[in-house]
Formats: C-alpha cells, sequence, structure tokens
C-alpha cells in the first residue's frame, strides 16, 4: 500500500460523514447556533472520554498535546461551526452548504502557499473557478444582486471555509499529537459554545426529533469524523484529500434535495461541476 494512503483513506471517511452534516442541521431548526455547537461537540467529547477512559483504554494521559496544537484544534473546530451554524441558519440551505464546500479547493492552494510547494498556474485557475461556482450559486444565474437578508448567511460559509482549509494544512505541523488529544479538544469547543450561548442566546428546548439529530451530529459530523480527519490531514495527502473531498457538496446537495431542504436548480448542478473542475486543475500536476 502507498504510505499515506490508509490514512488519506481516514480522512476520506471523514468527508463522507460530512455530507450528512447540512441534512442534519437543517433537522435542528429553531435551535439557536451557539446552543447547537455546545450540545454536538459536548456528546463528542463525552463519548471520546469516555470510550479513553473504559476499561482497558489508554486513560486520561491520551488528552495530552502542546498548547500551540490544542489552541489551534479548539479555534478552528470552534470558529468553523459557528460560521457554519450561523450560515445554514441565515441563507437557504443548499447555497449556504455549498459555498462552505470551497475549503477542498482551499486546502489545496493554502497547501502549495502556506507548504512552500510552487503554486501552478492550474491552482490559480482552479480558485478562479471556486469563485466562479460561489457567485452562480448567489445570483442563480441571474443578474448578481445579494439578498441583504441572506448576507450574513452567505459571508458566514465563506468564512468557515476558510477558516477550515487553513486549519487543515496547518493541522500537518503537530502530526507528532495522538488523535485521542481530539475528545478534550471536542470539550472545550462544548465549553466555548456554551458560554457564548448564556451570552448572546435564549436556550430552547429541543423536540426528541432534534435531540436525535443532536446525537447523529455529536457522535458522527462533530465526533468520529474528526478523529479520522486529524489522522488524515497529519499523515495522508492533504492535496489528495482536498480534491476528495469534493465528494461531500455532491452528496450533501443530494441529502437537502433528498428530504425536501432545498429546492432543485440548474445553478446548483453547474456550481458542482464548476467545483469539481476546480479541484481537478487544483491537483493535476501538469497544469
Amino acid at each position: 500500500m502507498i504510505p499515506g494512503s490508509r490514512a488519506t483513506l481516514a480522512g476520506f471517511a471523514a468527508v463522507l460523514l460530512w455530507s450528512t452534516l447540512a441534512v442534519l442541521t437543517t433537522a435542528t431548526a429553531g435551535i439557536p447556533p451557539f446552543q447547537l455547537l455546545a450540545l454536538g461537540f459536548g456528546i463528542a467529547g463525552i463519548a471520546g472520554v469516555g470510550w479513553l477512559l473504559r476499561p482497558g483504554g489508554p486513560g486520561a494521559g491520551a488528552l495530552r498535546q502542546p498548547a500551540a496544537a490544542a489552541t489551534l484544534t479548539i479555534a478552528a473546530l470552534a470558529g468553523y461551526h459557528a460560521l457554519y451554524f450561523t450560515a445554514l441558519k441565515h441563507a437557504p440551505a443548499v447555497e449556504a452548504n455549498l459555498l462552505n464546500y470551497l475549503w477542498p479547493l482551499l486546502i489545496v492552494v493554502f497547501a502549495a502557499l502556506i507548504g512552500g510547494q510552487r503554486v501552478r498556474a492550474g491552482q490559480w485557475l482552479g480558485t478562479a473557478l471556486g469563485l466562479a461556482a460561489a457567485v452562480l450559486l448567489v445570483s442563480r444565474g441571474q443578474a448578481f444582486a445579494l439578498e441583504e437578508r441572506h448576507a450574513l448567511g452567505y459571508a458566514a460559509a465563506i468564512g468557515a471555509a476558510l477558516v477550515w482549509s487553513l486549519y487543515s494544512v496547518l493541522n500537518g505541523r503537530f502530526a507528532a499529537v495522538p488523535v485521542t488529544a481530539m475528545a478534550g479538544s471536542c470539550l472545550a469547543v462544548a465549553v466555548i459554545g456554551g458560554l457564548a450561548h448564556a451570552l448572546f442566546e435564549t436556550w430552547v428546548a429541543p423536540t426528541a426529533g432534534q435531540w436525535l439529530a443532536i446525537i447523529a451530529i455529536g457522535l458522527g459530523p462533530t465526533g468520529i469524523a474528526f478523529g479520522l480527519w486529524d489522522v488524515g490531514t497529519k499523515r495522508g495527502d492533504i492535496a489528495v484529500l482536498g480534491a476528495l473531498g469534493y465528494a461531500a457538496p455532491v452528496l450533501s446537495t443530494g441529502w437537502l434535495l433528498a428530504f425536501g431542504r432545498g429546492a432543485p436548480h440548474w445553478t446548483q448542478a453547474v456550481a458542482v461541476g464548476l467545483l469539481l473542475a476546480g479541484a481537478g486543475l487544483a491537483v493535476t500536476r501538469k497544469a
């Protein structure tokens, strides 16, 4: 097996889990973003710590990590999800979701810029195609006019893409930190979310169906997925992961449409095509 291929596959498994996040989040309509952040990561952190403390488990010592690594992870997890949940609650779900999925393309570009690799013409063209996709999604093929009522959601989605792509590239600098430390980071994010919720929001009691969605978010897209992505970004091929990341918007949009959380529109298909083409150009070594 090619060195790093198992870690790359682990990262791709995280991408598959993330494709369910948008539809699960829309099932929590009415739950404030920071409340959802606190609950989702609280479930993920408690489950992770419980696994570490199980009989025969590695114990609490497995949570240790350097301050720099912890700061990067906690800031990225908290910042990304606060922006992502805000985007889905202040803009149409399909458009906000696809704007967020500029992150795979940005990962490839940042891997070149931050990693000291030469930025090829194909990478810049791929970035331009990603921007074209974003414009098409917002305008729906009409004369460009950003609807003020959705501006916060669109901005939050793009901000989430920037945060996650930067984190994914920088995380490779902490390859020696074990994946088990992610459980502690999740708990820290839950505390941050809880404090922000107490300061800026009012508690909304989830329904039974919303609790099921929140538990699913905590165990899957904000739980197991982050452990898998941690392995992928530290030991796998980050450029390949960036390209594989574009499986997520395709699957995620499909989930949203299948569950009636968005209205089909030709611009969505074209935007996905542009994003895929951009990713392909970004990772083609001859481009």
